[in-house]
């Protein structure tokens, strides 16, 4: 029993609570992290329809198609199981369970396919979005949770001290076998998936989310690597940079700016904090150094069940920040044609301040 599946019972009672408070009717939830969040069930992203119905009051229904009934785990304290034949319509079972719902929030993940035939379904029903319902108790995370993500975190740490310690080449070594190496190691040190592993070198770096190609890694150029994965349910997302051999003035200077932003963001992470402060912090280094121009996207996001999930650390997100929330803080300096740089740790806020989950070297390391 993992993170991601334990506290059932609970989460719903929390969810029907949450309902109340906004007058939601109905919940329902398809592929997409609120269906383990809620049941421990991961649904497969079928054509096939399943769904989670949960009334304000009375029993949860788990509809799932005949076939795949067979990888639900019973749980008759949390939600009935029905599953759908072949000749049948999954929407239509959706509908009558709903019943004469007025307000109905749905997951963001469901197919526009089944959403569209709701609404032809329940046409006096008004629609909203389940992450009202649901995000905030995600957000959250208890203290299992927060164990799952050290773990995860940890699992990342050895594979960013493997590429600090030289293990991993790299002169000579395309991008893409890097990344393959990376992804490698990632399940070596205990995650059961890898959810990406961008390695970008010299100008490559200066896009933040780069495709890892077929450009050979040289000497005396900037490496960025990103990578995380999924380790009992629970995210892990750390970036490194290297520079492969010395290291030129310019990117030391650059590299400077950007650590001591990274580190002003993670002490800024403090209960109550509103999240766009976060951001302001380390930015307003940045750009105090010349590169504001340079620094193109938030300074982190959420993380848990998914990699990028709320809050997210961004101008105009006043949500303060509360024990439990999980996020990176992840600063860049992106010089277009020339080089990129990022240095990422995830966080989680804490009654007694902010809790860095990486703990590997964020020094610009010459390997």
């Amino acid at each position: 029993m993992t993170a991601a599946s334990t506290g059932s019972a609970e989460r719903l009672d929390r969810v029907r609570r949450a309902m109340t408070e906004q007058g939601v009717d109905v919940l329902l939830v398809s592929v997409g992290r609120d269906l383990p969040y809620l049941t421990g069930y991961e649904a497969m992203p079928l054509e096939r329809l399943t769904m989670l119905v949960v009334p304000r009051e009375g029993d949860a229904t788990m509809v799932v198609p005949r076939l795949e009934a067979p990888r639900v785990v019973k749980q008759p304290d949390v939600f009935r199981l029905r599953p759908w034949e072949e000749t049948e319509d999954p929407s239509a079972i959706v509908a009558e369970l709903a019943g004469p719902a007025g307000t109905v929030a749905v997951g963001d993940q469901m197919w526009a396919r089944f959403l569209v035939e709701l609404l032809a379904l329940l046409p006096r029903a008004t629609f909203r979005r389940a992450v009202d319902v649901v995000g905030p108790l995600r957000m959250v995370k208890d203290a299992a949770e927060i164990a799952a993500l050290r773990a995860a975190s940890a699992g990342a740490d050895r594979v960013a001290v493997q590429l600090h310690a030289g293990d991993i080449q790299l002169i000579g070594r395309t991008e893409a076998d890097v990344s393959a190496d990376i992804g490698r190691r990632l399940i070596a040190e205990g995650h059961d998936k890898v959810n990406f592993a961008i390695v970008a070198a010299g100008e490559n770096a200066a896009s933040p989310h780069h495709h890892a190609g077929p450009r050979v890694i040289g000497e005396g150029e900037i490496v960025l690597c990103d990578f995380g994965g999924t380790m009992d349910g629970y995210c892990s997302d750390i970036t490194r940079c290297v520079v492969t051999g010395d290291v030129p003035a310019d990117i030391a200077e650059a590299y400077a700016v950007l650590h001591e932003a990274q580190q002003a963001g993670v002490a800024a992470s403090t209960v109550g904090t509103p999240c766009q402060d976060v951001d302001r912090v380390g930015r307003a280094i940045i750009a105090a150094a010349g590169f504001g121009d340079f620094f193109v996207h938030r300074t982190g996001h959420g993380i848990g069940m998914e990699e990028h999930e709320d809050p997210y650390i961004v101008e105009g997100n006043g949500r303060p920040l509360e024990a439990g929330h999980a996020f990176s803080v992840e600063p860049g300096i992106y010089l277009p044609g020339r080089w990129g740089m990022r240095l990422e740790d995830i966080v989680v806020a804490t009654d007694d301040g902010p809790d860095p989950l990486n703990a590997a070297d964020h020094d610009l390391i010459q390997v």
